[in-house]
């Protein structure tokens, strides 16, 4: 095992982070099992880590002691950048309710059918990061969502840019290009709502007249007309928005992700490919893939109060206000205390404890459709005959940006 931490010490402070951050992304799962196992939680200056699955499931209950400041900058008063308050609760719940559980299998048909007609338009090599795993739930958003009056491109760019900004482009990430990433977030969400804006005006005409869509702008409209809660057409807009943002590129990365691994493995692959004809036997090949390679390994909170992390053992640290502190997950699923034989790649392993959709209060709200969605992106790939990558999959700016499957037709 290389010795992470004697390098960690011995590095200058201004290097401490960028070594840490470096081993994270590159040589993940060596340098987790050195931190649980001597040092569960490495303060650096930029950002505290927290390694064990304790701290990380605390961290991501204890939204009143590890907030979502972060968020604020880029995504203002949405309900996810906010903590535990009534409009946080109120949002939440509409959403949940208006994307309706019992579409689930409908949509899995669709995405099914969606995925299989992309890839055989490749006739036996496509480029599936904008031919598949961005382009299908930008269809699902065309036509479930209430999208259809706007192109992919525009819906690919929206959702991307404010992803990056959110998520790949906070003061720890010291992007190079980060006054871009914010100005080009900006134009987004300027036309973004500008779209939204007028596809709201017009399905609320088509709802004082009648209308029987049942798209969840729609649903939206029709409850906020109801006048039965606080929930105005600017609030219509932005839940909408939401939908977007968090469908595509979270999609695109896990598909690609899970697709790395089980290619990387022959032995799980050929057991994914036996079990692809029956998705209720081949989706735990994506989740359990998904814990070797999460695409989000950690989750940032701002400490809110003073906090001790690894309470009651040697590695007791206590955390102060204002810290940045990243819940790393993708170690937290590799920890011995609550996976057994968290090495050995395991398809029927349960995944109520695994951080993929996140936890607790701002834990994933398009969980259910998630759920389907990629491993079903993942299975219509599997499915193809003699199916592999020409090559690794490219990451730009933290999310793959071109991977490249070949297959006999």
């Amino acid at each position: 095992m290389a010795d992470y931490l004697q390098r960690f010490d011995a590095a200058p402070v201004d290097q401490k982070w960028s070594l840490a951050r470096q081993w994270l992304l590159e040589e993940p799962l060596p340098f987790f099992a050195q931190l649980r196992a001597e040092r569960p939680v490495l303060v650096t200056p930029e950002a505290t880590l927290a390694t064990r699955y304790a701290d990380c499931d605390m961290i991501l209950r204890q939204h009143e002691n590890f907030g979502v400041d972060l968020y604020k900058p880029k995504q203002g008063s949405y309900w996810m950048a906010q903590g535990d308050t009534a409009e946080h609760w109120r949002e939440k719940s509409v959403m949940r309710a208006i994307l309706d559980r019992e579409d689930i299998p409908d949509i899995r048909d669709y995405l099914a059918a969606k995925a299989a007609a992309f890839l055989a338009a490749g006739n036996g090599r496509l480029e599936i990061v904008e031919h598949l795993t961005r382009a299908t739930p930008v269809a699902l958003a065309q036509d479930w969502f209430g999208f259809d009056d706007a192109n992919a491109a525009d819906l690919t760019d929206w959702s991307y840019w404010n992803q990056q900004d959110a998520f790949h482009n906070q003061p720890f990430d010291h992007a190079p290009n980060s006054d871009e990433i914010i100005l080009r977030r900006e134009a987004s969400v300027i036309a973004l709502a500008a779209f939204l804006a007028a596809v709201t005006a017009k399905r609320a005409l088509e709802v004082k007249l009648g209308s029987d869509r049942n798209d969840p702008i729609t649903r939206l409209l029709k409850l906020s007309f109801s006048g039965g809660l606080k929930f105005g057409v600017e609030q219509v807009v932005s839940n909408v928005a939401g939908l977007l943002v968090g469908a595509v590129e979270t999609t695109n990365h896990c598909a690609i992700n899970a697709l790395q691994i089980l290619f990387a493995r022959p032995d799980v692959l050929a057991a994914a490919k036996a079990a692809a004809i029956d998705p209720q036997s081949f989706d735990g090949f994506v989740f359990e893939a998904l814990r070797f390679q999460p695409a989000f390994p950690y989750f940032f909170r701002t400490c809110q109060s003073p906090t001790v992390l690894a309470r009651g053992t040697p590695f007791a640290t206590e955390v102060p206000p204002g810290a940045t502190v990243l819940a790393v997950t993708h170690s937290a699923m590799f920890d011995e205390t609550m996976f057994a034989d968290p090495d050995r790649f395991d398809p029927k392993r349960p995944t109520a404890d695994e951080f993929t959709f996140g936890l607790g209060l701002h834990e994933c709200l398009g969980r259910a459709i998630g759920q389907v969605m990629v491993p079903e992106v993942v299975r219509q790939c599997l499915l193809l005959p003699d199916v592999k990558p020409t090559g690794p999959a490219v990451f730009k700016g933290g999310v793959p940006d071109s991977y490249t499957l070949t297959w006999t037709v």
